[in-house]
Parts: C-alpha cells; sequence; structure tokens
C-alpha cells in the first residue's frame, strides 16, 4: 500500500486513526546503523512497523526488523517516543494516521540479511553517509537520536 508522510504542513489531511508503532536501531561492529529502503513511500529508514493485538512494544521490535531484514536484535534500551501530531501518513485506503512511534535501541544477535515485502533493499550505513539517502525528517531524527546514545530518551 502506497503511503505519502507530512510534516507541520498545513495543507496535510486531517488524521483518522492513531496506531502505536516502533522502529529499531541496530548497529553492526563498524558502528554502521541498519536501514531499510521502504517498499511504501520510496525512502530510507529504520526497521520497524505496527504493533500487533496481543504483542508488546519490544515484541514488535524484534518481530518487525527480522521481517523486514532477517536480522534478529534483542531490545537494549529505549531511543524516545515521537508523537508529533503535526505529522501524518497519508495511505492509499484512505487511513490518514497520526504518528505515533516508540523507537528501541538493539542489538544484532544472529540472521541474516533479506528483504521483504515491505523493504526493496537492507544495508548498513555509516553516519557519515546518512545524508545522500532520501529519509523523512521524523526518522531522520530518530536516527541521530539513536546514534548519539542519549542518556535520556526523546520525549516529542
Amino acid at each position: 500500500m502506497a503511503r505519502v508522510d507530512y510534516i507541520n504542513d498545513p495543507n496535510a489531511p486531517k488524521a483518522n486513526s492513531i496506531v502505536p508503532s516502533v522502529t529499531a536501531v541496530a548497529l553492526n561492529e563498524a558502528g554502521q546503523v541498519l536501514l531499510i529502503h521502504k517498499t511504501d513511500n520510496d525512502l530510507w529508514a529504520l526497521p520497524g512497523g505496527g504493533v500487533d493485538v496481543g504483542e508488546s512494544v519490544a515484541d514488535a521490535a524484534v518481530r518487525e526488523t527480522k521481517e523486514e531484514t532477517g536480522f534478529d536484535v534483542e531490545v537494549t534500551g529505549l531511543v524516545g517516543l515521537y508523537t508529533n501530531p503535526a505529522h501524518v501518513m497519508v495511505y492509499d485506503d484512505g487511513e490518514v494516521r497520526q504518528q505515533f512511534s516508540i523507537c528501541f535501541t538493539t542489538r544484532i544477535i544472529g540472521g541474516e540479511r533479506r528483504t521483504s515485502s515491505e523493504s526493496k533493499e537492507v544495508a548498513f550505513v555509516a553516519p557519515d553517509r546518512l545524508d545522500g539517502l532520501n529519509i523523512h525528517p521524523s526518522m531522520r531524527m530518530r536516527i541521530e537520536h539513536g546514534l548519539a546514545r542519549r542518556s535520556e530518551p526523546y520525549i516529542g
């Protein structure tokens, strides 16, 4: 399903739903961050997605990372809570979702790199190479916060 993101855009449609979602910051031994090239909006992003009924947010981060990248991870900490009501995602089925995302730090514990129906490319990217990628500003903030290893989680 196609998706268009709006942030701080006065012409954006009004949200009609809110769905808890997660993202995961995973680094390899070289300090490169695990990213996916998304099929729904053609942007680069951290692995992540919606929380299923009966699932904890930490379990959702583990599941989504495995589904989208092939890597097994364990959650090691909290990067932050990203709840900007001025960030909405418009889906082609008419849903207009307000952002509500919990971002975790994780450690890779196994698996092998692979793509999925949601990720047309999976890559480890050096922090100094991020500027060359098309990344939504909200996702870029999560990546930067995760790489900074902040002592306190972001709440905003």
